[in-house]
This record gives C-alpha cells, sequence and structure tokens, in this order.
C-alpha cells in the first residue's frame, strides 16, 4: 500500500507539473488567437518546444537575491506556494476507478473523509509564499503585492467554502467521491442544475484562488511589475508559476468534481474521458477571462466579496435548509 501511494504521488506530480508547463504554452497560445496574435511559432511544431526552452532559460538565469533581503525567508518562499498547491490535490480523484493486472487503482492518493475541507486548507497555504516571499524581498512593489494577496484571499477564502456547504447538506458528507456518486445518474442530477448560484459563487472563489485576472490583486496591471515575486529571477520565479498552474488544473479538475457529475459517464462518453472533457473546459475558461475582462479594482472585488457574494452564499445556506427540511 505505501509503495502504491508512493508511485501514485510521484506520478500525480511529474502529470501535473508538466501540464503546468504545457499550460504556459496554451495561455500563450489561447491569447493571442484572441488579440489577433501567432503566439509561439518559431521553436517546434506550432512552438511547442518553447515550453522546454522557457525551461532552459529558467534554469539557466541568474538566481538574484536582493541586498537587504532575508535570504533564508526569500529562498523558500516559493516552494511553501508549490508545496501547498501539490498537497491540495491529494484527496481528489482525477479519474475513475480502473482495473490493470488484476488490481483496481483508484487515482487519488487518499479518499480521506473531509476531502473538501482538505482541498481548501491546503491550497489556501499557498498564500504564506507570496505573503513572506513579498515580505522578505525589501521591495516595496513586492510588499504591496504581498498585501493585496493577503487581502483577497483570506477574504475569498470564506466565500469558497460558504458556497460548498448547501451540496454538503445535500449529500450529507464531506467527502469528494461521495459528492461525485451523487451527482450519478445523468446530466439532470449535476449539482450545476440544484444549485448554480453556488456554482458562480465557486467560480469566482476559484479565480481568487488561482490569482486570476479579472478577479485577482496579486499583480496590479498598471504597475507593470510582478506583485510579491517582483524581486524573483530564475527558477524560483518559475516555481511560483507551477503552483499557480497547478491550483488552476486542482479548481478546474475540483469544479467538474463537485458541479458537473465528475468521472461520471455523459450519455455515450465515458467518465474517464468526460473527466478530462470537463476539466479542459474549465482550464480554457480560465485562460479565456483573462483575454477578455481587465481587472477589477482593490474596492470593487471587496465590495463584490463582503456586499454581494456574502450575503448569497448565507442565502443559498438558508434556503437550502428549508428545503431539506
Amino acid at each position: 500500500m505505501l509503495i502504491e501511494t508512493a508511485i501514485k504521488a510521484l506520478i500525480i506530480l511529474a502529470v501535473i507539473a508538466t501540464l503546468a508547463g504545457l499550460g504556459t504554452y496554451l495561455e500563450r497560445k489561447v491569447l493571442a488567437y484572441m488579440q489577433r496574435r501567432i503566439g509561439p511559432w518559431m521553436v517546434g511544431p506550432a512552438g511547442i518546444a518553447q515550453v522546454a526552452a522557457d525551461m532552459i532559460k529558467l534554469f539557466c538565469k541568474e538566481d538574484t537575491i536582493p541586498a537587504n533581503a532575508n535570504r533564508t525567508i526569500f529562498k523558500i518562499a516559493p516552494f511553501i506556494s508549490s508545496a501547498g498547491a501539490f498537497v491540495a490535490m491529494a484527496p481528489i480523484p482525477f479519474l475513475p476507478e480502473f482495473t490493470i493486472f488484476g488490481r483496481t487503482i483508484t487515482p487519488m492518493l487518499s479518499d480521506i473523509s473531509v476531502g473538501i475541507l482538505f482541498v481548501l486548507g491546503a491550497s489556501s497555504t499557498c498564500i504564506y509564499g507570496l505573503l513572506i516571499g513579498g515580505l522578505a524581498s525589501y521591495n516595496k512593489w513586492s510588499l504591496l503585492g504581498s498585501m493585496r494577496t493577503v487581502l483577497q484571499l483570506i477574504s475569498f477564502e470564506i466565500i469558497n467554502i460558504l458556497s460548498l456547504i448547501p451540496i454538503i447538506m445535500m449529500v450529507g458528507s464531506l467527502s469528494i467521491i461521495d459528492i461525485v456518486n451523487a451527482q450519478n445518474g445523468g446530466i439532470g442530477n449535476w449539482f450545476v442544475w440544484s444549485q448554480p448560484i453556488c456554482f458562480i459563487i465557486f467560480l469566482i472563489a476559484s479565480f481568487i484562488e488561482c490569482n486570476r485576472t479579472p478577479f485577482c490583486l496579486t499583480e496590479n496591471d498598471p504597475e507593470l511589475v510582478a506583485g510579491c515575486t517582483t524581486a524573483y529571477s530564475g527558477m524560483r520565479f518559475g516555481i511560483f508559476f507551477i503552483a499557480e498552474y497547478a491550483n488552476i488544473i486542482t479548481y478546474s479538475v475540483l469544479i467538474a468534481l463537485l458541479f458537473f457529475g465528475g468521472f461520471n459517464s455523459t450519455w455515450f462518453i465515458p467518465g474517464a474521458l468526460s473527466m478530462i472533457i470537463k476539466a479542459s473546459f474549465f482550464f480554457f475558461f480560465f485562460l479565456w477571462a483573462r483575454a477578455a475582462w481587465p481587472h477589477l479594482r482593490p474596492d470593487q472585488l471587496m465590495a463584490l466579496c463582503w456586499k454581494v457574494l456574502m450575503p448569497l452564499s448565507l442565502a443559498m445556506i438558508f434556503i437550502t435548509g428549508i428545503v431539506l427540511l
């Protein structure tokens, strides 16, 4: 069992890290298409080798550290963010069970009874890497970026969990597997139909968790700097991006699992392929939104959180409770 879990962990780590690298290529292509540009095209067929070129560039660039920075904390901050992003994947069932050589394999590390809480809690630890990275940089832009990060993530962590409470009330379990099984029986049983407002709220909160436009304060475009990662270079800068894209993959899969039937079969489409299609669509949606919408101001984002999404979340909890009673 221990060996099997270790193999699963290595496979998930390798696959997600690879997909995170490919995610940078896909984002460039999607943004280029929407802005009538070409995007990467010179390195390899259709520019696909640009991913390898970027990795070589990041590994070879000088690892600069500001003169007055706290060197130890500055160095470990990117790994805190990436560790939180990958640990959050432990209770997520990426695909349905399958059999190989007579052994049933569950493509997840652990089906814990509080899977939802674990995912949200682990992914929220990424805030510490961004926070201490900005504070340790001895740079005013990094400091401002880290403060904005704390502002947005702490606020929307509350919205994140509140939006899922109605589903938890309906299923009676915090296990992701139980939530997916509750949607078995066809498209009509998907929770997106019974809880559409919760889906929209969770989708907005997912953009915050992944630091994505338009609901993002980590980077402020008018500043023309990279927020709390301004002082970082080389592979340390790249690790922050790997964590970000890993979070996008995690939440794309999570949205498909919680609201769109997960790995249950859809019509004639088998469960595994259905899961890949759903998650891929939401990954594309994250990229699409960046090309279509500008950033919200901090005051607009906070107003959206506390004046709109919070009352809606509480209202849905109240309504769901009345219906269930």
